[in-house]
């Protein structure tokens, strides 16, 4: 089932951004990660805006493949340059639906 990193980003010193924006898709698509967005232009519909420089959506074949992107060590010193210049919310969700009435989702721990 597929799986959603979600990385919210404020950047504090943006020293990092570029080699990390040329690098780290490489690295995901190792793990089958493709990204879906990785964007400042984002709206909001409801609620406050959050302060974020920028949110990144990438889709991997499952939670598995996610994890094992986050926990590459060759991804190690960007993520260690990324935490020293951000505030970083990294998280993942999969492609279920927990009430389980949208048929063409999974439903949740089915």
């Amino acid at each position: 089932m597929a799986a959603f990193l979600i990385a919210q980003v404020k950047v504090t010193n943006d020293s990092w951004v570029p080699d990390y924006a040329a690098r780290v898709h490489d690295i995901a698509a190792r793990h089958g990660g493709r990204y879906l967005s990785r964007s400042g232009n984002f709206h909001v519909l409801e609620g406050e805006r959050p302060d974020l420089t920028l949110m990144a959506i990438i889709q991997f074949p499952d939670v598995q493949a996610a994890q094992a992107f986050a926990s590459d060590p060759d991804y190690a010193p960007f993520v260690q340059a990324r935490q020293a210049g951000s505030e970083s919310t990294f998280f993942v969700v999969d492609d279920t639906d927990l009430a389980g009435a949208i048929p063409y989702l999974p439903k949740a721990g089915g």
